[in-house]
């Protein structure tokens, strides 16, 4: 009894040793990104029991490495990247020219421990303003008007009520007069109508909400005012390699485009 009486001590005395030196990642208080080998504490490690306190990790790596403090789960949680909402769209960055849009979002709190990381900060979108930042319209010559397919319409059409009330806009047929193979080159879904552009074709291009432009009632790039054998640019949205030139042919105020070669000015 006295000797299995002291073993018991004995080993209390241990238990207790082992408590005191046990410190991991609260006590050591650090939380450290990647690997970091200054980032150590002593105490029992998650991978299982060991006779006494092990220098353990409190570090991003340590969860591969097998080698974490057993606390660095509560200790040290992932915390994943947090980011505001999209601010509204820029301007063009440069008018009278197809250029682009950006819109950007803030962090408001950076992943850390493992944590998902954070998403893109910041999208362009392609664009076209005819009237420079001073005010003064572009010269129609100059810009290319940017169309799309004229099944996107149904799409638009719930997104333009409001200014449809205002103006049910006007058709203009335009004969191709040259395309680019870019408009071949093409593997996206939504790009493939442009494989239909063909040389010498007629084509209907509504001009509508919210491509309508509220001051002029009209869409830039239409040809307004041209002569009948004045050439103007057009580029297919989504592809700057498909573009082209095209000639006015006649303006329908009151119009359906067929399905077959309709498309939308942007």
């Amino acid at each position: 009894m006295a000797h299995g009486a002291i073993l018991a001590w004995a080993w209390a005395l241990t238990l207790g040793a082992v408590q005191r030196a046990q410190t991991g990642c609260a006590e050591l208080g650090r939380c450290c990104p990647g690997r970091d080998l200054t980032c150590i504490s002593r105490g029992w490690t998650a991978a299982g029991f060991s006779l006494g306190p092990q220098p353990c990790y409190c570090d991003q790596a340590c969860s591969a490495a097998g080698d974490c403090c057993r606390d660095y789960g509560s200790a040290c949680p992932a915390v994943t990247c947090a980011v505001s909402e999209w601010s509204g769209w820029s301007r063009c960055v440069e008018p009278c020219t197809v250029s682009f849009r950006v819109r950007r979002r803030q962090v408001l709190r950076e992943p850390r421990n493992g944590g998902a990381p954070c998403p893109p900060l910041e999208e362009r979108a392609g664009c076209v303003e005819y009237w420079s930042h001073q005010g003064v319209e572009c010269k129609q010559a100059l810009i290319p008007a940017l169309i799309t397919t004229g099944a996107f319409r149904n799409g638009r059409k719930k997104r333009a009520v409001a200014h449809e009330r205002k103006s049910a806009g006007y058709c203009v047929m335009f004969q191709l007069v040259t395309i680019t193979v870019g408009c071949l080159q093409i593997r996206a879904p939504y790009t493939q109508w442009m494989r239909y552009l063909t040389q010498g074709h007629v084509v209907c291009v509504l001009c509508e909400p919210p491509a309508l432009d509220m001051r002029s009632l009209r869409c830039y790039g239409d040809g307004k005012g041209s002569r009948g054998d004045q050439l103007f640019q057009w580029q297919a949205l989504g592809n700057p390699s498909c573009r082209g030139t095209w000639k006015r042919f006649q303006q329908l105020e009151a119009c359906s485009c067929p399905s077959v070669h309709s498309f939308l000015f942007v």
